[in-house]
């Protein structure tokens, strides 16, 4: 099912691409990444892929490239070894291990670099700087797309049957549901990522305040935290400066 309306698609400016997914799901599952479960991670990606159709988000093709990649590696991998080759047959995996392996090191030496930076400019006086977020505990973290579909996800499976599709068409407008988060965040300093969806009547309507809250993001009218790794994430009104 998708939302089948051109006035909800929503195109992130900074939209992480189909690798730091592999990677994430990794992480996630404490997985070996020179061993990678091909069975368990192409069905979790898939998921993922399955949930931003969903959502119709403007993603890349290289996300259905690499999810064919790894419906092929499943299948060259479920085949029986044949009994006549003379050598062993090269892992399946090895070509999409060393792309894993090279783009993580890319990432971490990039994380490095970014540090460097904020370290660096510490040293100099900054006019109109951005506010950075209370991590004084040293608890917050960043909170990527991934985590936010997970939570989603979560939100989607936890409906009750009841919430399906008995809904008039534009029940309900992203526009509406920005203004409606905005208008609860000016009341209150932060929300749980939860507690927006606790009200929804149906489906659509937590499709259409997940949306809302992502063009909110993109707007960069809100900040996303999340206390620690499996926390609950929480939303809060950013603050403006100049």
């Amino acid at each position: 099912m998708t939302t089948n309306n051109p006035n909800v698609r929503v195109k992130l400016e900074v939209f992480e691409g189909p690798l730091d997914l592999l990677l994430y799901l990794i992480k996630e599952e404490e997985l070996n990444i020179a061993d990678i479960p091909i069975t368990r991670i192409t069905e979790q990606y898939l998921e993922y892929l399955n949930l931003m159709e969903l959502l119709d988000l403007d993603i890349a093709g290289e996300f259905l490239v690499v999810a064919a990649t790894l419906m092929q590696i499943k299948s060259q991998m479920l085949l029986p070894p044949d009994p006549e080759a003379e050598a062993e047959e090269p892992d399946p995996r090895a070509e999409l291990i060393r792309r894993l392996l090279e783009y993580k090191a890319y990432k971490e030496a990039a994380g490095r670099l970014k540090d460097f930076e904020e370290n660096r400019s510490f040293l100099f006086t900054r006019v109109a700087s951005e506010p950075e977020l209370d991590s004084s505990d040293g608890t917050l973290i960043d909170v990527s797309l991934f985590d936010l579909l997970t939570a989603f996800g979560k939100v989607l499976k936890n409906l009750p049957k009841t919430a399906e599709h008995h809904l008039e068409k534009d029940e309900f407008t992203v526009a509406e549901k920005i203004h409606e988060i905005f208008h609860r965040l000016v009341k209150e300093s932060v929300v749980r990522f939860g507690d927006l969806f606790r009200s929804s009547k149906n489906r659509f309507e937590v499709i259409t305040a997940f949306l809302a809250l992502l063009e909110l993001i993109r707007l960069r009218e809100i900040e996303i935290s999340q206390s620690g790794h499996f926390g609950e994430i929480e939303i809060s009104k950013k603050m403006k400066t100049g």
